[in-house]
């Protein structure tokens, strides 16, 4: 049997054909966190039960020629093929963005192993759980914040390199490579870090407008990411995600204020103008989940944010 052995190996992790087949890897474990965003915030739910994915319209089991992903949503013409029910543009969405976030994963990693690979996979994978449900939930699982904190903490015990240039780590162990104490001290005090700067910023938003500016989930989420970040990469993460979420937020009240005064044109008796519009907008606007924002953040400095712009497309080569 030992003539299988070269046809059943793997290509090399840095080859162009493992990172074809870890993309590929990427749209169906995409599909995989479709089930974990629909099936996390129920109460009682699980991911493995029912075994089996179904409509939800017509609690028809699905065949595997239905689980295809993005192809079978495309074929079907985003279509249930039993009750005509329509299937959420969300879904061949996520797998998409699992295919991309597998493909980044691998371009970032691949170079220094399986360890890094998967864990770079695995996280980008809970990011983006975090973020679809944050969308549509306004909360972060806790099988993905509180699972990162308990797994943050065993991974940098495990894998010293995670932290080998954390400022803490480094101060642990100047004279050598970081050890897993050393890796593990990081992966502490990037956690009390992120959290705390978190809650602090939570507390300082609430004091100042009266109202929950921050939830828990984020603090959370947050902690688990600084655990794998470390201290300095927390910072930049945070960084991002203010930047980003701030950026977005301006938008959305725009928006909110084109749509307010579209509204108030339509109605010509209506005394209302620009700054009711601007005030109804700042309310409207402002509830945006902060999750996905995070997760944007932690993801880029994950992958390295010095050299996150060579791990897009255009930086092939």
């Amino acid at each position: 049997m030992s003539w299988l052995a070269p046809n059943l190996a793997f290509p090399p992790l840095e080859s162009v054909g493992f990172g074809v087949f870890w993309t590929v890897m990427g749209l169906f474990v995409g599909s995989f966190l479709n089930v974990c965003i629909h099936r996390f915030p129920v109460e009682g739910a699980s991911v493995w039960s029912p075994s089996r994915s179904h409509c939800p319209g017509c609690d028809r089991q699905l065949g595997w020629r239905e689980n295809l992903p993005v192809l079978s949503w495309v074929i079907q013409r985003g279509r249930c093929l039993g009750c005509a029910a329509p299937i959420h543009w969300r879904y061949p969405l996520v797998e998409l963005i699992g295919a991309a976030a597998f493909l980044v994963a691998w371009r970032a990693a691949a170079a220094d192993g399986w360890s890094f690979l998967l864990l770079d996979s695995v996280v980008l994978a809970a990011l983006i759980v975090a973020t679809f449900v944050d969308f549509e939930r306004y909360e972060i699982p806790d099988q993905v914040s509180i699972g990162g904190m308990w797994a943050a903490p065993i991974v940098s015990f495990l894998l010293p390199a995670l932290h080998s240039s954390g400022l803490i780590a480094g101060m642990l162990a100047p004279d050598g490579p970081v050890d897993g104490v050393a890796s593990l001290a990081e992966c502490l005090a990037g956690m009390a870090v992120g959290g705390g700067v978190l809650y602090g910023l939570g507390w300082i938003g609430k004091r100042a407008s009266g109202a929950d500016a921050m939830g828990f989930g984020d603090v959370k989420l947050m902690a688990a990411g600084g655990g794998l970040v470390g201290v300095e990469g927390t910072f930049f993460a945070l960084q991002v995600a203010v930047f980003t979420g701030s950026l977005i937020g301006i938008l959305n009240i725009l928006r909110w204020y084109m749509v307010v005064r579209a509204r108030q044109r339509r109605r010509p008796l209506s005394s209302r103008g620009s700054s009711q519009a601007l005030r109804t907008a700042r309310v409207l606007g402002r509830y945006l989940p902060f999750g996905p924002y995070l997760a944007l953040g932690i993801g880029i400095v994950l992958l390295d944010w010095k050299d996150v712009l060579d791990l897009l497309p255009f930086g092939l080569g």
